[in-house]
Order: C-alpha cells, then structure tokens, then sequence
C-alpha cells in the first residue's frame, strides 16, 4: 500500500495482532498509534483517513515490534489506568490490576467509617509499587494520615512521581522492607498490602507480558505463595491500634491456607473475606 491512512493502518494492525494471539487486539492497535502519533483514541476516529507521513508509521512499527515481543501495553505507553486515573508506569514497577481496585473500595469504606466517629485514622501501604493504590484512597477520602513504603527503589521512584503528579492530599512514602522499619507501637488503624503472592513453581506458567517483563520481586510468593503474608501478619499486630485492621490481596483460591496462618498467628479476633467483581476471594481483612 502506497499511503496508509490511520483507518487503514489500524485494521492491518488489529489482523496482525490477533494472527500472532495478542489480547485486544483492536484496543492495543489503537493505544499504541493514538501514542505513536501523540493523539487521543477518540481521534483515531474523527481522523480516520489522515494519511500518515513516514516518521509516524516507523514511531509505529516501532511500537508494534515492542508488543509482539509480548512488552506489556502499560510499560509501552508509560501509564495504566487505575481507578480514577492515568498512572505512570515503567519497566521494575508492577503493574496496577482492576482486581486490586477491590483493595481501594475496601479501604475507603473503612477510612469512611472511622472518619464517621470523629477520628483522623492513621494509614500506611506496605510495598506500595507505582502508588496506585494508596493515591487513589487518599484522593477517594481526604483527611486521614497516609503513609506508604517500598523495597525497591526502582518502585520508589515511581510512586514518588505519581504523588507529585496526583495527589489531592498528602502521602508519606519512604524506602522499607515490610514493617521492619516502623516501631512496634500501635501506630496506624489500617494497614493495607497487596503483597507478592503467586506460588515459585507457577511463575513460569503466567503469561510472557507478567513472566518475563514485570518484575519478580513483586510476583513471587515463595512454595506457596504466602511468605510475605507471614512476615506481615508477624509484624502487623503490635503496628496496629486497637480495632485496627490489616488489609491483604491475596490468591483467589488461597483462602483456607490465609485461615490457617491467621490462627497460627493469632488473629482471632475477626477475619472476613472480600470478593473482587470475578467472585473470587480476594481480599482477607483481619481487625485487631
């Protein structure tokens, strides 16, 4: 073809796509040449016989060599939209999933709750990845103390930028394994995590976007799937004010070994599971 047009580039692209077994096929051809050609998706439409000059079909190419490669769509683009936003996103972060919106929702109903009986709550997120998660429940319920760590600096970085671009509120992020660095003290009334809880030997049977490009560290559970949940339930206890609660992500079909671990570390006092919008188990609550 001579001249492509954006109408006729994005049908060869949609058919290459789904020839080579990409998800959305159609939806990725028309992110990437609306970030290809600096537009809205919604533009690609009221444009759609704009022939494209060759600069733009090789930033193009260029982007569709990227996604073949199986580089997921969120780190081509540099932003996942999680919640209410447009959350920046890179190679070493993981990326926001619409399961863990389950995890904000949760959250705020709580945070509403204390807000409720007078109380500024105190709120911290361990591992906090992009920021995501604790910047959509801070902008979602102004007034509490937010807080939030990460191991990897990579991450830090990140999330440090998402706060700077869109907090409504302020939010407290400083580089921490868990809850090692905070005080055994009753500090906050919610502490929230979404931590790594996919089983070693699975890793290799996720798909290649996850497997091979998002980083280990924030997948990895250990044989099943539950070290980080032990280390946090260890230490969450003594971090948490009377009637506090723990907020964890967890595996849809983790939720009698999460039972197990909450007696085994005595949080006997309440435990409630939360599906996400699938039916699936995805959230175990635990209250002080």
């Amino acid at each position: 073809m001579d001249v492509w047009t954006i109408k006729s580039i994005l049908s060869w692209t949609d058919t290459y796509f789904f020839q080579r077994s990409i998800d959305s096929p159609r939806l990725t051809a028309e992110i990437l040449l609306a970030q290809a050609l600096g537009l809205r998706r919604l533009d690609l439409y009221l444009q759609h016989d704009r022939p494209l000059e060759k600069q733009e079909l090789a930033a193009f190419k260029m982007l569709i060599r990227r996604r073949i490669a199986r580089e997921p769509v969120a780190y081509i683009t540099g932003r996942k939209g999680f919640f209410n936003e447009q959350f920046k996103v890179a190679p070493g972060v993981l990326i926001p999933r619409p399961d863990t919106e389950t995890l904000v929702e949760t959250a705020v109903k709580i945070l509403s709750e204390i807000k409720q009986r007078g109380r500024q709550a105190r709120v911290i997120e361990l591992g906090v990845g992009s920021g995501a998660v604790i910047l959509s429940i801070a902008n979602a319920c102004e007034g509490p103390l937010y807080f939030g760590n990460e191991i990897s600096s990579v991450a830090l970085t990140m999330a440090c930028a998402n706060v700077k671009a869109f907090a409504r509120t302020p939010v407290s992020l400083f580089r921490g394994d868990w809850l090692a660095a905070v005080a055994p003290q009753p500090l906050f009334d919610l502490i929230l995590s979404n931590p790594p809880y996919i089983p070693s030997a699975d890793i290799e049977s996720l798909a290649p976007e996850v497997r091979d490009h998002e980083p280990r560290q924030a997948l990895d559970g250990g044989p099943d799937g539950l070290d980080a949940v032990r280390v946090i339930l260890a230490q969450a206890g003594d971090r948490l004010l009377p009637c506090g609660r723990l907020i964890l992500e967890i595996g849809f079909d983790q939720k009698s070994l999460v039972k197990r671990l909450a007696r085994e570390f005595s949080w006997v006092v309440e435990l409630d599971f939360i599906k996400d919008l699938a039916g699936h188990h995805r959230l175990a609550v635990f209250k002080k």
